[in-house]
């Protein structure tokens, strides 16, 4: 026990170590204690070292993820779903049929179900290129598509995973391992949103930050075990219920409870990250000495390293698709603004007189044909009316309409202001390195899977020589090729609008009415201006980085406001 706790505490104090050095040596934390615990793994006096994979599969993963994904900006992970989508399930179903091939191409006696199980365990990315990327600074688009993907890829690799290794002992057709990855994400989908929406339901009532925070703490095993004992992705289900806490934790949380739950989440994000790359390292002598008494030679090395040019190969073929589906994207765009900038013109009429607007179509009824011809003709050029010629049932309907529009015409101003170009390309192909996901599915791998030892071995070179060769050149990569960042003229002139905004939204709140107990007036306007903040969210007037800025404030306001007791009237 004493043994345990002493080097429980020395982990703790290198990853703390590591944290605090990495960015005076200008390198990822990651990447720093994967060599530390290599070089620690080389001391003959260290013994081997073995942590069971579901230790990180289960354990380690879930909560990861969790709180990547309450972090994530919703409405920027809509935006770019389809990118991500491709990346999470196209590249690495792509990708694993190729090194499949490949494997069972040069590696003896090794089926092609055997050899697209190890590409399933390559072909997942990590989250680690999103810190590297976030430091660096590039477009919010690539930080979007890079997080995205490392939050949903590793369930669709562990799906072909499982799939590939049942297929090794009895045939699998397409069909079933379709059928099975679709189950599994409708399954974990549907356990991450009930239980991300009873996580805000109990939490919303718990007024203690610190048991609000122990609960949360639960949450990603709540969602991930229930779907693995269903036979689905926990990993998916635990991303669902932390989007879903994230969209509706502004509304129904206090802002102490979130701040609190922020800072406690970080801290797990460090330890848990800090020790899994610190792992990686020490288990290297391990895996070695296994793959040696196997006999193996250095032809693990040179497959290694084939394997990591084919997923590069590969990963850079399907961003080059990518941009060109994003190119034709854009054109398409630009011809559809002029177009809903008239049907928004039309609404915005209706919306500010119904009445009156109604009174015209009616009088427009009778003109004559001809007239109807050319306003037919007019209307068919402009885009057509959102309810037909007799106006909305109702104004619900049309400020529905109207707030549909905005977000279609926010959409594309999104797309024609961030382009995604061969530089941003560029940045997502190299940022495609492998990690801790790889290496514990890897030592999943059955005991009579042939040339085990070399295929762990494998995916350890793969997985360690990405880190250290894509991530520790990325930086290098981003200052060549130079990908478009956010304009500081740009974003000064977002923060003037929400200024703006702001201001308006505070003007509108009347005077607090003075009744003991009753919010006072600066309350009322952080709530008004929060709210307004949100709807703006919903409408993707905002960027998500001036939108998260903005609520940060508002809530520092708030909490100031209640701990000096001015949040009532009373003390106005």
């Amino acid at each position: 026990m004493e043994t345990f706790l002493i080097i429980a505490v020395l982990a703790l104090v290198v990853i703390a170590a590591a944290s605090a050095l990495a960015p005076r040596l200008g390198v990822a934390n990651p990447l720093l204690l994967v060599v530390l615990g290599i070089g620690v793994s080389l001391v003959p006096a260290v013994p081997d070292v073995h942590i069971e994979p579901e230790w990180i599969l289960a354990g380690v993963l879930p909560p990861l993820l969790y709180s990547a994904s309450v972090s994530m900006p919703t409405m920027d992970f809509r935006r770019e779903f389809t990118a991500i989508s491709g990346l999470s399930v196209v590249l690495v179903v792509g990708s694993a049929v190729v090194l499949g091939l490949f494997f069972s191409w040069v590696i003896p006696g090794l089926s092609l179900a055997w050899g697209i199980a190890l590409g399933a365990i390559i072909s997942p990315t990590d989250a680690v290129a999103t810190s590297i990327v976030k430091r660096i600074g590039v477009s919010s688009r690539v930080v979007t598509m890079l997080e995205g993907e490392s939050l949903l890829n590793d369930a669709t690799a562990l799906v072909l995973l499982r799939s590939a290794v049942a297929g090794a002992a009895a045939s699998v057709s397409l069909w079933n391992v379709a059928g099975s990855f679709l189950y599994s994400v409708a399954i974990a989908s549907v356990i991450g949103v009930v239980v991300g929406w009873a996580n805000l339901a109990v939490r919303s009532r718990v007024e203690d930050s610190t048991v609000n925070t122990v609960i949360s703490f639960t949450i990603p095993f709540i969602a991930s075990v229930p779907a693995e004992m269903l036979g689905a992705s926990g990993l998916v289900a635990a991303v669902v219920a932390g989007l879903v806490t994230g969209r509706g934790a502004i509304k129904r949380l206090s802002p102490s409870h979130r701040i609190a739950e922020e800072q406690n989440w970080k801290t797990i994000e460090l330890v848990l990250e800090g020790a899994v790359f610190l792992l990686m390292g020490l288990e290297l002598k391990a895996i070695v000495t296994d793959s040696i008494a196997g006999d193996n030679g250095f032809s693990p090395l040179l497959f290694a390293a084939g394997a990591l040019a084919i997923t590069l190969l590969v990963r850079m073929a399907y961003v080059g698709v990518l941009l060109l589906s994003s190119r034709r994207r854009t054109l398409r765009h630009a011809d559809m603004r002029p177009r809903l900038d008239a049907v928004q013109k039309r609404v915005d009429a209706r919306t500010a007189d119904p009445e009156a607007f109604a009174r015209k179509l009616a009088a427009g009824t009778s003109r004559g044909p001809g007239r109807d011809h050319r306003d037919g003709e007019q209307r068919r050029r402009q885009g057509p009316l959102p309810q037909g010629p007799r106006g909305p049932r109702s104004t619900r309907a049309l400020e529905r309409f109207n707030a549909r529009l905005r977000r279609m015409g926010a959409d594309i101003d999104y797309f024609l202001n961030k382009p995604f170009g061969w530089r941003e390309g560029s940045v997502v192909v190299w940022a495609g390195m492998r990690g801790a996901v790889t290496l514990a599915a890897a030592q999943t791998l059955p005991g009579e899977t042939p040339h085990r030892s070399m295929l762990i071995l494998i995916a350890f070179i793969v997985a360690v020589g990405s880190l250290l060769l894509q991530g520790g050149t990325l930086g290098w990569v981003v200052h060549r090729v130079k990908p478009r960042t956010e304009s500081p003229v740009e974003q000064i002139a977002e923060r003037q609008r929400m200024l703006t905004h702001l201001s308006e939204v505070a003007d509108a709140v009347p005077q607090a009415s003075g009744a003991p107990g009753a919010p006072s007036r600066a309350l009322a306007i952080i709530e008004a201006q929060r709210e307004a903040l949100l709807d703006a969210r919903n409408d993707g007037t905002y960027s998500a980085d001036s939108l998260t800025n903005a609520l940060a404030v508002l809530d520092a306001d708030q909490i100031r406001l209640e701990m000096r007791g001015e949040a009532s009237s009373s003390h106005e």
